[in-house]
């Protein structure tokens, strides 16, 4: 693993535009308790580059980078300004780092995303250079930051300065532009959003490729382990450019009340633009509502499904859905108004429903509880994608066909028991020394709790799905 203490990468970057010997480099490296201000770091060859590992032209390479039998590892190398300046970034967003929370008043609610600075990336011996790299995350990532964790999810972005480092033209990672990097928050089995994502793809759904990680930083003072973590695919990207023949749609990410899609919420705003940002059309959603709500739900329901099938895939939702409720996931459409894609998919001009963010599925949960089977404690009219289909016979019987499937197939107890048997070992050793202070675990026998517990958990959900379809 080509790895670079930052005084050693900040001299290779002085002596790349001033020239300097071998032994210079080492010099800089000796010296690294001396501050190195450097204002100047454009003038740099990327050596490391080649089509397949880091141009634009080369396809995607899922083998390479998604491997669900192995762990692999990543190394970011931040100089210690820019590390510093993130931090500063996070401290006036969320307050002092390890201050236990905003004064007693909650979650600060933020539109803006951290900020994004140049580090290289090493992975397998090669360098990927001035990569944007930013700190991410809602809800999960200040309560890491408030709670004194440093092990916080990271978004990657292989050509976000590329207009200030030309050599860096459409930077690519074995064809993925960008990812993010998941610290599995508030799970510490570490598997529910790699597990989950599994299920989704195995059912026949559009889904990301997942794949554990372990991640060590350098910002100043050498590679530090920042834990393991699960690297996701992003759905404004390659799932979009391989998981569809046309990726020229409309993708919204909804978050807000309009994402519930109750009688009038709708609100452009709300409905966020991954693609086609600039161009101001939503009728494909502002359609969808309002069809939805139409009157001819209850007076005239065959063509009320004829007109919602038109312009949203009502097949896929109901996959997704029973997919989701069997599994069990409190952290998306029926409880929160987050964490879910829609895409306009060319093919069909119909939204399709795409799933994000599992690391809270797998268990009851919290705000109440996952959904149950039967949606018994939905209010429809506040969620109606779930409650009026499922108050549709016809739909209803496709969701209880599907809620089979699933737990015959994609969700099948002896499957799991065995993929959960299977991860455990491959993780294990990583997710255990993991470190005070870049860790969600108090002790390591928690890991191994965990992953009890989510093997109790199948076990009764395929007990929940024979008490409903009987």
């Amino acid at each position: 693993m080509k790895v670079f203490k930052t005084s050693l990468l900040l001299g290779i970057i002085i002596c790349t535009v001033f020239s300097c010997s071998n032994d210079d480099v080492a010099t800089v490296q000796e010296e690294e308790e001396e501050e190195v201000v450097v204002t100047d770091d454009t003038d740099f060859v990327a050596t490391d580059w080649t089509t397949d590992t880091h141009s634009k032209d080369a396809d995607p390479n899922f083998d390479e980078v998604f491997k669900d039998n192995t762990v692999k590892r990543l190394d970011f190398v931040i100089t210690k300004e820019r590390w510093q300046t993130m931090l500063d970034d996070m401290t006036a967003t969320y307050g002092a780092f390890g201050s236990g929370g905003s004064g007693g008043q909650g979650l600060i609610d933020t539109d803006e995303d951290p900020i994004f600075v140049p580090g290289e990336v090493f992975y397998e011996g090669k360098q990927w250079y001035r990569v944007g790299l930013r700190f991410k995350g809602n809800s999960s990532l200040q309560s890491s930051w408030q709670n004194g964790i440093l092990k916080l999810s990271f978004k990657l972005d292989f050509d976000e300065f590329e207009d200030d480092y030309p050599q860096i033209d459409n930077q690519r990672f074995y064809g993925f532009k960008k990812f993010s990097l998941k610290n599995n928050y508030d799970d510490k089995s570490m598997l529910r959003e790699k597990v989950a994502t599994d299920v989704f793809r195995n059912a026949g759904l559009v889904a990301s490729h997942t794949a554990f990680y372990t991640l060590y930083v350098d910002y100043g003072n050498g590679p530090q382990y920042f834990g393991l973590y699960t690297l996701v695919e992003e759905v404004d990207g390659t799932v979009l450019d391989t998981q569809f023949s046309d990726d020229d749609g409309n993708l919204y990410k909804p978050d807000g009340n309009a994402a519930s899609f109750a009688n009038g919420t709708f609100n452009e705003d709300e409905y966020v633009k991954k693609t086609n940002e600039d161009e101001a059309d939503f009728t494909d959603v502002s359609n969808l509502l309002s069809i939805l709500h139409d009157s001819k739900r209850t007076t005239d329901a065959a063509t009320w499904r004829s007109e919602l099938d038109a312009v949203f895939d009502t097949d896929v939702f109901l996959k997704y859905l029973a997919v989701n409720t069997v599994i069990q996931n409190w952290d998306t459409y029926g409880l929160m108004t987050h964490n879910y894609y829609l895409y306009n998919n060319p093919d069909n001009n119909k939204l399709t429903w795409i799933p994000w963010d599992n690391n809270e599925s797998l268990q009851t949960g919290k705000r109440g509880g996952a959904l149950p089977l039967n949606f018994s404690s939905l209010n429809a009219s506040e969620w109606p994608l779930i409650g009026y289909l499922y108050q549709d016979t016809v739909y209803k019987e496709k969701y209880d066909a599907y809620v089979k499937e699933v737990v015959d197939g994609a969700f099948n107890e002896t499957t799991i028991q065995a993929l959960y048997s299977s991860y455990e070992s491959l993780i294990e050793t990583y997710a255990t020394s993991e470190v005070s202070g870049y860790t969600f675990l108090n002790n390591s026998s928690e890991f191994q709790s965990a992953v009890n517990q989510l093997r109790s958990h199948v076990t009764s959900r395929k007990t929940a799905v024979d008490n409903y379809l009987q």
